[in-house]
């Protein structure tokens, strides 16, 4: 018997949420990308000692280089993020350098409660720390509603994005939500004398998106199907959905802001709930299918 597909009352598919298994999922591919680069390094070595008696201590860190990058090869053929390539690219010559410095076990501590002050859950969320920039501060600013409104910042970082735009824009209160405590902790400080400025830690997933006609999100690839079905779920009639880099699989942006800069950023800017009505964004015209 075939089950019913999950369909939105316009008869349109629903993404998929994103599941635990999926994030597990991942967490296998790159356990076996790395395992494969160290098997693999490894009968190089072997091969090197028994035929070339090359001594393994003298090259370590250039075998470690070769096991990075054929992890990096295997999670690339594996479709991996490119967050993925970087670490696995960097995991083991870094393991070799910081076990050559021969430091107090103390550090290493220190490194990985630092580390995960920045960084948070990432393996859960699958959210890397990405920063907004000048320019795309200012694209957003043009596209800001002229009239006093609500926007939140979905995974707000360090707040420059929010403080840029709420002294630009004092007659809007601006909300940021950040699940990291040291990127949350500075995002504080730096919005301490902006009263327009809410800054909040915890979970994005659970604030309701409801009082809010702007959306800003600049998260991954993984998360944006579960953000779509959010924002359907939650966001009023005409109100802008803006993801930064990422698009909503199998759904259409009405409009796509190219910002000049030098990582080419786009804004993908949605309305998941349609309307007629474009007043409060004079900035941005309906597309060719909303007129």
């Amino acid at each position: 018997m075939v089950g019913k597909s999950r369909r939105w009352p316009d008869g349109k598919q629903k993404p998929r949420t994103t599941q635990p298994a999926a994030r597990v999922h991942a967490l296998r591919h790159a356990l076996f990308a790395q395992l494969g680069g160290f098997f693999a390094v490894l009968l190089i070595a072997l091969i090197l000692v028994r035929v070339a008696r090359v001594e393994i201590a003298g090259i370590l860190i250039v075998l470690a280089m070769l096991q990075g990058g054929i992890a990096a090869i295997i999670s690339s053929r594996q479709n991996a993020p490119y967050w993925w390539l970087l670490i696995h690219l960097g995991f083991a010559p870094l393991a070799v350098i910081v076990q050559s410095l021969q430091l107090a076990s103390g550090w290493y501590l220190a490194g990985f409660l630092l580390l995960l002050a920045i960084f948070w859950r990432t393996d859960q969320s699958r959210v890397p720390l990405y920063l907004s920039n000048r320019a795309t501060s200012r694209a957003l600013l043009d596209m800001l509603p002229t009239a006093p409104d609500h926007i939140i910042d979905l995974g707000c970082g360090t707040g420059s994005l929010l403080s840029r735009l709420a002294r630009a824009r004092p007659d809007c209160h601006f909300v940021g939500i950040e699940h990291a405590p040291l990127p949350w902790l500075i995002a504080r400080l730096r919005t301490l004398s902006l009263p327009n400025v809410t800054i909040r830690r915890g979970d994005f997933w659970l604030e309701s998106l409801a009082g809010y006609n702007f959306v800003y999100a600049f998260l991954s690839p993984a998360p944006m199907p579960r953000l779509w079905e959010k924002a359907r779920a939650e966001m009023t009639p005409g109100a802008l959905l803006v993801s930064n880099s990422f698009e909503v699989p199998g759904a259409s942006a009405f409009q796509e802001v190219r910002v000049s800069d030098h990582r080419r950023t786009r804004l993908h800017c949605y309305r998941p709930n349609k309307t007629s009505d474009f007043t409060a964004f004079p900035g941005i015209p309906p597309g060719p299918d909303q007129e």
